[in-house]
C-alpha cells in the first residue's frame, strides 16, 4: 500500500510524494446513518409467522466436501433466530449471526446463506432510532478483521465482494463504495475516497476521489482521481491515469521542501532533501535550506532502532549565514555547525548494564543562527548553553557494587567558556555492618550498628575557550585526579526521645599535578609566577562529627473562627565537629610565599585540583539548626456532616542554621542562614524564601567582615541576601493533567520519531507547548526577587542590588474546538518585557490549525500552520510565515 499512499498524496500536492511504510486494516466502529446502495439492498424477511422460525440454542453444523473431497464443517450460530426456506434452499440468520468456514469468519445482524449459488450475503439492520447497526465484520483467511456495510462471499471460490469498506494506510483512510477480490489475490476498487479522517464520511469534506483502480501484489493501477473539498469536485486538478510499483519495504525518495520569506534573508526554500533507507534498522534524511540573499544550511539526520535492545538518532548541521546589511561594516558571513546524538538502551537487553548518550555540541552562535531556519523555533535563539553526557553503568556483586563512567561537556555560548570531562568515573560500595553477623539472634548490639562505606571518583577535566579547544597545547591544560572516601557512622536512639549520630570521614586524593609559586626578576621588578609540576602527589584529610536531635510537638486546641486546632513541630539539632589544621608544615600540603608586593600568604599546592585541597585552619565547631513546621486544621464548610476538617500548611521547613568555631581566633560565628516555604489560597500559590544574616560588622573601607558583632552598632544582624519566589496556578488540575499526559507519552518513547521526542522534551519544560482541550482554562505565573548587599569600592559603601521578574502564561477555550494560549513576562529592573507569544489552536478532528504571533521585540513574527494529525503524515502541512527578525 506504500505506493498507493504516494499516489494519493501526489494528487493532493500536485505530484508531491509521501513515503509510507505499511498498511493496516482496521474495523470501523462508528454508528452512522447509512443508506444501503440499491445494488446491495435485499429485502430482509420479517417475522410474519412464528411457525416459520426455529429458535437457535447453541450452534448448527453443516457438513460439506471441500475441493479435495474432504469433509469440512460449517459452523452457524444466531443469537435471535433462524429461518430455513426449504423450497429455495436458503437459510436466514438474525441478530448476532455468525458463520465459520475453514479460515473464513463472518458476523452480522443479518446473514443469508444460499446453498444453490454457494453465496453468503451479510448486512446490518436499521434499528428503531433509524441507525444502521450490526454492520458485518469479516475475517478473510490470513487477514485482519474488517468492518463493511455489506458483503457477498462465494465460499466455494472464496471470492468476496464488499460494499462500504474502509482501510487505513499509515494514518490515512481509504473508503470505497465497492471492493472485489478475485482468486489471483487482485483487488478492484470502485468509487474510492482518501482522507485523513476515520469517520465513515469525512466530516471535514476533504479528500481525494478515486473513480476506479486495481491493486495487485506488485503494482497499483489507478484511473482518474481528483480533489474534493466541501463536496465540490476539483476535476481540473485530476490525474487521468496512474501506474505505480508496489513494494513491501521502505525505499529511498525525494523530500519535498516548504517555502517562505524572511525579512532579512529573503525568500526561502526550506528542508529540500532526500530520504535514504538502508535496512530495517536505520535510515537517514539529507536536507538543505536556501535563502535568496545567500544564507544556506545543510543537515543530515540518522535514526536507528533494534527492537528490545537499543534505539537512537544523531544529526549533523552545518550552515553559512549572511549577517548585517550589504554595504555596511556589519555585513559579513558566519559559519556554524552543531552535532547532536541521543541513544538509549533497553533495560532488559543487558541486565545490570546501562548505556545512554545525550550529546549537543556546536559553534557559539549555532542556536542563534539556526533557530529561524529549517525547524523554526525562536525560543532556541535565546538559549545560551549547550551540554552533553555519555554514561555507562555496571552493577556487580548482587547490586552491592556500582560502577559508572561518564563523559560530559558544558558550553557557555555567551562567553565561549567550555568545560570537558573526559571521563568521570565512580565506584560505590553499598554501606555494610562489619561487626554484624548473619547468624545473629536477637536485636543488634550498639557496635553491630556501625556502618562502613567506600566510594571512588576519578576525573579528567579541561576548562578552556571553545576557540582554543582543538589546539595541541590544550592537552597540557587537562587536570585530573582520583578521590577515595571512607565514611564510618553510628546511629542510636538515646533516652527514648533523642537521636544520636556520630561519624568519621576519611578522604584521600591522588593528583598528577601540583603547583608552586615563585618570583622572577623582570626589568620592571619582581613578578609572581605559578608553575604546574607533573608527578604523583597524594593529599588526605579526615573529620569527626557527633550530633543529637529530637522533635518537640506543640498543639493548640482552642477554636478561632474556622480554625479548629494548630500544630507546631520543632526539630532542633546540635552537632560537634572537629578537623585538624592540614596547612601545618608536617603535612606538606601548604607552602609559604611572599608576593611581589611583600605580602605573605600560605597557599596549597593542590589549589587547582579537581577535588579541592585539604582544609586550612583547625576547626572545632558547634553546629546548630532549628526546623519548624506549622499547620492548622480548618473546618470544611462543604462537609454536610459538620465534622470534616482539612489540614492547611502555614509554614513548612522554616529552618535556621549556623556554626560556631571554638578553635578560630576570630569571627567564630558563621552567617545564620534561613529558608522556608508555604502554600496559599488552597495550595494554588507556592511561596519559597531563603536568605542569610551576618552577625558581624564590616570594614568601611574594604567591605570585609571584622571581629565586631553588629549588635554593638545597633543592629542585631545584617541581612546580606534574601530571595523570594512564588508561582501560582488558578487551575491546579491543568498541571496535573499535563503531567499525566507527559507520563503517558514517555511510556511510548521507544516508538517516537525524533521530531516527536523533541516535542515531548519541549512540553516537559514549556507549559505553553502543550495543548489540552479537556482543560477549559488555565492561568499561571511566577515571580522571583533577589536582594543582595555588595560592597562598592568606587563608592566605598555597601550597595543594594535587586533583581525582580514576573512571568505569566495561560490558555482558555473560546469554544470546545478553539483554544488561545499566551505567554509573557517583565523584568522590573531592566524595565523591559521578555519575549511574548500568543498562539491560537483549532481542532479539526483529523487535522489541526495553529496561529503563532510574537507581537513585538527582536523575534517579531507570525506563522500559520495547517497539518494532518497522523504522526506519519506530519509533512502533509501548509505553512505561511513572516518574520521581522533583526540579525
Amino acid at each position: 500500500m506504500k505506493a498507493l499512499s504516494c499516489f494519493l498524496l501526489s494528487v493532493l500536492f500536485l505530484f508531491v510524494g509521501l513515503s509510507v511504510l505499511h498498511a493496516q486494516v482496521r474495523p470501523n466502529t462508528n454508528n452512522q446513518n447509512v443508506t444501503i446502495d440499491s445494488l446491495q439492498r435485499d429485502t430482509i424477511p420479517t417475522d410474519t409467522s412464528k411457525n416459520n422460525f426455529k429458535d437457535v440454542n447453541g450452534q448448527d453444523t453443516v457438513h460439506m466436501n471441500n475441493e479435495g473431497g474432504l469433509e469440512t464443517v460449517v459452523t452457524i450460530t444466531a443469537n435471535d433466530s433462524s429461518w430455513n426456506e426449504v423450497s429455495k434452499n436458503i437459510l436466514h440468520l438474525y441478530k448476532g449471526a455468525k458463520v465459520k468456514y475453514e479460515g473464513f469468519e463472518l458476523a452480522a445482524d443479518y446473514i443469508r446463506l444460499d446453498r444453490n449459488t454457494n453465496v453468503l450475503f451479510a448486512t446490518g439492520v436499521i434499528d428503531h432510532n433509524g441507525k444502521y447497526v450490526g454492520r458485518p465484520v469479516v475475517i478473510m483467511p490470513g487477514e485482519s478483521p474488517i468492518a463493511v456495510d455489506s458483503l457477498l462471499y462465494n465460499y466455494k471460490t472464496q471470492v468476496p465482494k464488499t460494499f462500504g469498506v474502509m482501510t487505513e494506510v499509515d494514518g490515512g483512510y481509504i473508503q470505497a463504495r465497492e471492493v472485489r477480490k478475485n482468486i489471483y489475490d487482485e483487488m478492484s476498487l470502485y468509487q474510492g475516497l482518501y482522507s485523513t479522517c476515520n469517520l465513515p464520511y469525512p466530516h471535514t469534506h476533504f479528500g481525494i476521489q478515486i473513480t476506479k483502480g486495481v491493486i495487485t501484489q506488485k503494482q497499483i493501477i489507478a484511473g482518474p482521481s481528483y480533489l474534493v473539498v466541501e463536496n465540490i469536485p476539483i476535476k481540473f486538478l485530476a490525474i487521468p491515469f496512474g501506474f505505480f510499483p508496489k513494494q513491501d519495504k521502505k525505499s529511498s525518495g525525494f523530500l519535498f521542501p516548504s517555502f517562505g520569506e524572511d525579512a532579512a534573508r529573503g525568500f526561502a526554500m526550506r528542508d529540500l532533501g532526500w530520504y535514504l533507507t538502508f535496512n530495517d534498522y536505520w535510515d537517514s534524511e539529507i536536507r538543505g535550506t536556501l535563502y535568496s540573499k545567500g544564507t544556506w544550511e545543510a543537515n543530515i539526520r540518522t535514526q536507528y532502532l533494534v527492537n528490545y535492545k537499543f534505539n537512537g538518532n544523531f544529526a549533523l548541521q552545518y550552515g553559512s549565514y549572511v549577517q548585517g546589511v550589504e554595504g555596511t561594516d556589519s555585513f559579513g558571513r558566519e559559519k556554524n555547525f552543531r552535532f547532536t546524538w541521543n541513544h538509549s538502551q533497553r533495560q532488559e537487553a543487558n541486565p545490570g548494564t546501562s548505556f545512554s548518550a545525550s550529546v549537543n555540541f556546536g559553534s557559539r552562535n549555532a542556536y542563534r543562527n539556526a533557530a529561524t531556519t529549517g525547524q523554526y523555533n525562536p525560543m532556541e535563539a535565546i538559549n545560551n548553553r549547550m551540554g552533553s553526557s555519555i554514561a555507562y553503568g555496571k552493577v556487580f556483586a548482587d547490586g552491592k557494587v556500582n560502577f559508572t563512567a561518564n563523559m560530559s561537556h558544558d558550553q557557555n555560548l555567551s562567553t565561549g567558556d567550555l568545560t570537558l570531562d573526559l571521563p568521570t568515573i565512580s565506584l560505590n560500595v553499598a554501606t555494610f555492618n562489619p561487626f554484624d553477623s548473619k547468624d545473629r539472634i536477637g536485636e543488634q548490639k550498639w557496635y553491630q550498628r556501625i556502618t562502613v562505606g567506600y566510594s571512588l571518583q576519578g576525573q579528567n577535566r579541561i576548562q578552556t575557550k571553545d576557540s582554543l579547544l582543538f589546539r595541541k597545547e590544550s592537552i597540557r591544560d587537562f587536570t585530573n585526579g582520583i578521590q577515595h572516601n571512607i565514611p564510618v557512622s553510628l546511629s542510636l536512639n538515646v533516652m527514648k526521645y533523642f537521636q544520636f549520630n556520630t561519624s568519621f570521614n576519611y578522604t584521600e586524593r591522588w593528583y598528577l599535578q601540583s603547583v608552586r609559586n615563585r618570583l622572577t626578576n623582570e626589568p620592571y621588578g619582581f613578578k609572581a609566577v605559578k608553575d604546574t609540576l607533573q608527578g604523583f602527589k597524594r593529599a588526605y584529610d579526615y573529620s569527626v562529627s557527633t550530633g543529637l536531635s529530637t522533635k518537640i510537638y506543640g498543639q493548640m486546641n482552642r477554636k478561632i473562627g474556622k480554625v479548629e486546632a494548630m500544630r507546631h513541630t520543632i526539630t532542633p539539632s546540635i552537632n560537634v565537629n572537629y578537623r585538624p589544621d592540614f596547612s601545618d608544615p608536617r603535612y606538606n600540603f601548604y607552602r609559604d610565599f611572599t608576593d611581589e608586593n611583600g605580602v605573605y600568604k600560605r597557599y596549597s599546592i593542590f589549589e587547582n585540583g579537581v577535588y579541592g585541597t585539604p582544609g586550612a585552619g583547625k576547626s572545632f565547631g558547634i553546629g546548630f539548626s532549628v526546623d519548624n513546621n506549622l499547620e492548622a486544621k480548618i473546618r470544611n464548610d462543604k462537609d454536610t456532616t459538620g465534622t470534616g476538617v482539612k489540614k492547611v500548611p502555614i509554614i513548612q521547613g522554616l529552618t535556621f542554621s549556623g556554626n560556631y568555631n571554638v578553635a578560630a581566633d576570630s569571627l567564630k560565628l558563621s552567617q545564620i542562614s534561613f529558608s522556608g516555604r508555604t502554600a496559599l489560597f488552597d495550595k494554588k500559590v507556592n511561596v519559597n524564601f531563603n536568605g542569610s544574616f551576618d552577625p558581624y560588622s564590616y570594614d568601611r573601607y574594604t567591605g570585609t567582615r571584622i571581629d565586631r558583632f553588629a549588635i554593638k552598632d545597633g543592629k542585631l544582624a545584617r541581612l546580606t541576601n534574601f530571595g523570594l519566589s512564588f508561582d501560582y496556578s488558578l487551575n491546579p488540575k491543568a498541571n496535573e493533567n499535563r503531567s499525566e499526559n507527559i507520563d503517558s507519552l514517555r511510556s511510548s518513547m521507544p516508538n517516537l520519531t525524533p521530531e516527536q521526542a523533541q516535542a515531548l522534551a519541549r512540553i516537559s519544560t514549556d507549559p505553553n507547548a502543550f495543548v489540552d482541550f479537556n482543560i477549559p482554562w488555565n492561568l499561571a505565573g511566577s515571580f522571583s526577587m533577589n536582594y543582595n548587599q555588595v560592597f562598592s569600592r568606587e563608592k566605598m559603601q555597601m550597595e543594594t542590588r535587586i533583581t525582580s521578574t514576573v512571568n505569566v502564561h495561560g490558555d482558555f477555550n473560546v469554544t470546545p474546538k478553539w483554544k488561545v494560549q499566551f505567554n509573557t513576562g517583565y523584568d522590573f529592573v531592566q524595565k523591559e518585557a521578555s519575549m511574548s507569544q500568543i498562539s491560537i489552536y483549532r481542532d479539526l478532528h483529523c487535522w489541526d490549525m495553529s496561529v503563532g504571533w510574537v507581537p513585538f521585540g527582536r523575534y517579531k513574527s507570525y506563522n500559520i500552520t495547517i497539518r494532518a494529525k497522523a504522526s506519519i503524515l506530519q509533512d502533509l502541512k501548509l505553512t505561511k510565515r513572516q518574520s521581522h527578525f533583526t540579525y
